[in-house]
């Protein structure tokens, strides 16, 4: 029986790091990718008794985009899925976001899904099967204040999401996009030390009252991921969020409801 591969960037922590697992559980070999070690994430994949493999580098560096898709097809021959997950944030006003902070931002964010998709993707294309599952972001939908570069960011690559379901879901590759709500997760622990935003600011927002979890995101990125039951799902745009981009109502109206 062929084994099934899947690609998890950003996977050393938080909603990269449970991916894996979720998918291993599900029978995916799976090969992790960050900037530092994902050792914790591999020994919960062999735990499942799936295959992993470490490769660490940059995703918005073409020479490892390359390097990353020579890797795993000459371990595993094939990939049947990529999740790009590996993000950053900047947290500022428009006015004091500077060049070089924006261009950071995008080359993670944006360029970074962009190269993988290509290099795995070619491989994908050849097989004539495959999903691509971008992790964008409620800020890919919906505006939030004081991060200019993260929301174009994340606007953008919903935007290669659905070029890219056009241009290859006739040749056997599907790309879809999952749009976390608010999910704590290690990125968020500095922002909220430094009293920018609270749990009760989310929670009030979100109808069902409570942050997103790994494993909220993990699932709906499992169920992008598989053919058997997402087979005609392609160039959509998942929102795991609570209802938070559904709800336009305002906050003494919401907290009404509950």
């Amino acid at each position: 029986m062929q084994v099934k591969v899947a690609v998890v960037t950003g996977a050393a922590q938080g909603i990269g790091q449970r991916t894996a697992e979720v998918l291993a559980s599900k029978g995916y070999a799976v090969v992790v990718t960050d900037v530092q070690s994902c050792a914790a994430t591999t020994s919960a994949v062999s735990r499942t008794g799936q295959a992993s493999m470490e490769v660490l580098g940059d995703v918005s560096d073409e020479t490892f985009a390359e390097s990353l898709a020579s890797a795993v097809h000459k371990e595993f021959g094939r990939v049947d899925v990529l999740v790009n997950n590996a993000g950053i944030a900047h947290i500022a006003p428009a006015e004091k976001t500077s060049a070089a902070d924006w261009r950071r931002v995008q080359d993670v964010n944006l360029l970074g899904p962009f190269l993988l998709s290509r290099e795995l993707g070619k491989l994908m294309l050849k097989q004539r099967e495959g999903s691509i599952v971008n992790i964008a972001s409620i800020a890919g939908l919906l505006a939030v204040a004081d991060r200019a570069a993260y929301n174009a960011s994340k606007h953008g690559l919903i935007g290669l999401t659905r070029t890219l379901a056009a241009e290859w879901g006739g040749r056997g590759v599907r790309c879809n996009a999952v749009c976390p709500g608010w999910v704590k997760t290690p990125m968020d622990v500095a922002p909220q030390a430094a009293g920018l935003y609270s749990d009760a600011d989310i929670t009030g927002r979100v109808p069902m009252g409570r942050f997103a979890t790994a494993d909220d995101i993990a699932a709906a990125v499992a169920f992008l991921a598989d053919s058997s039951q997402s087979g005609f799902i392609n160039g959509h745009t998942l929102s795991v969020d609570g209802g938070w981009f559904a709800d336009a109502s305002w906050e003494s109206l919401r907290l009404r409801h509950r």
